[in-house]
C-alpha cells in the first residue's frame, strides 16, 4: 500500500476543504490515489468537496493576441507571483502570443527556434528565454497555446494575467466579448451539454450513483425506509442533468443577467458562438513545497489525530 504523507492529506485538503482526518481515511482507501480519494470525498461529503477545487498550483500570466480573425492564446509559466510583474518576462510573454499567431508554429519546441531578440539576446525566443533566465534567475517555460484562424470572428477576454479566455464567433463584438468574461468567471467545460465529454457525465454518474448508496446505506442503519431503484435512478439522472447544465456555456444564467441563459442572451443578440478556449494560470500542476518546517508540524499533527 502507497504511504500516505503529509504533504498528500494537505493537497487534497486545499482541493475539496474537507477535515483533515477525512482526507487522510480517502487517501488511505485509494491508495494514495489523488483523484479516487477526491471522488470518493465527493461522494461522501457531497458539494462541500469541490469548494476549492480550481485553487491555482503555480505561477506565470495568460497572454492573447488578435490581428482581424487570426490570434493565440497563450500561457507561461515562473516560479513566483514577483516575476510575473517584470517587465521582460511579460514583454517575452506577449512576443510569443504573436509570434504564434504569425507564424503558425506546430508545438513549444517549434515556436522557441522562431526568429526574435530582446534585452540583447537571441537570435531565436528560446535563446532570449535562456537569457532571461539567467538575467533574472528564475526558470519560466512557455507551456501551452492554441492558435485561432479558422476564419471566424474573435474575441479575448484576460481577467488580470492568470485567466485568458478566446471566443470564436459570428455576430455581434460586444455580445462575443460578455461571453468571453463570463467564461472567464463560470468555468464551463463545454458549448452544451452534448459536447460535455463523456468521461466527466460517467464520473458525475459514478459520484451520484455512490452517494445514493451511501444514503441507503445510512437509510437501512438507522432502521428508515430506503428509497426504491426507480426513485434511486430518476434521482441519480437528475443529479447528472443539473450538472450539465451547470458545466455547459449556453445553459448557464448569464453573469451581467441571471434571467437568462447565455443562449438566451446571444439569440437576442444576433450571435453565434463557435467555440471558446480557457486557460487558467498553473491549472494541473503542483507547486513545490519549500516550507519543510511547516510540513514536519504538519505530519506531527497528522500523526497526532491518527493516534
Amino acid at each position: 500500500m502507497a504511504a500516505i504523507t503529509a504533504s498528500m492529506v494537505a493537497e487534497l485538503r486545499g482541493k475539496t476543504d474537507a477535515p483533515m482526518m477525512e482526507c487522510k481515511r480517502a487517501l488511505t482507501e485509494a491508495e494514495g490515489d489523488m483523484a479516487k480519494a477526491e471522488e470518493l470525498l465527493r461522494v461522501k461529503l457531497g458539494s462541500k468537496a469541490g469548494k476549492a477545487a480550481g485553487r491555482i498550483t503555480a505561477e506565470g500570466v495568460v497572454t492573447s493576441y488578435i490581428d482581424g480573425n487570426v490570434g493565440a492564446l497563450l500561457e507561461v509559466n515562473c516560479e513566483t507571483d514577483f516575476v510575473t510583474k517584470n517587465d521582460s518576462f511579460l514583454a517575452i510573454a506577449n512576443a510569443a502570443a504573436e509570434l504564434i499567431a504569425k507564424n503558425n508554429p506546430a508545438d513549444v519546441a517549434a515556436l522557441g527556434v522562431l526568429p526574435y531578440t530582446q534585452d540583447g539576446f537571441g537570435p531565436t525566443l528560446e535563446d532570449v528565454r535562456k537569457g532571461l533566465i539567467g538575467k533574472i534567475g528564475e526558470n519560466m517555460s512557455f507551456r501551452r497555446f492554441k492558435r485561432f484562424a479558422a476564419g471566424d470572428k474573435l474575441a479575448a477576454y484576460l481577467h488580470g494575467t492568470r485567466i485568458g479566455v478566446v471566443v470564436e464567433f459570428d455576430g455581434d463584438e460586444t455580445a462575443a466579448k460578455d461571453v468571453a468574461m463570463h467564461v472567464a468567471a463560470m468555468k464551463p467545460v463545454a458549448l452544451s451539454s452534448a459536447d460535455v465529454p463523456a468521461e466527466l457525465v460517467a464520473r458525475e454518474r459514478s459520484v451520484a450513483a455512490a452517494k445514493a448508496a451511501e444514503d441507503a446505506a445510512v437509510a437501512t442503519a438507522a432502521g428508515k425506509p430506503v428509497q426504491s431503484a426507480e426513485i434511486v435512478t430518476k434521482r441519480i439522472e437528475g443529479g447528472v442533468q443539473k450538472y450539465l447544465k451547470e458545466v455547459s456555456l449556453f445553459n448557464q444564467s448569464f453573469v451581467k443577467n441571471d434571467k437568462q441563459t447565455v443562449e438566451q442572451m446571444l439569440k437576442a443578440a444576433g450571435t453565434t458562438v463557435k467555440g471558446f478556449t480557457l486557460y487558467v494560470v498553473g491549472e494541473g500542476i503542483e507547486k513545490k513545497v519549500d516550507d519543510f518546517a511547516a510540513e514536519v508540524a504538519a505530519q506531527v499533527a497528522a500523526a497526532k489525530q491518527a493516534s
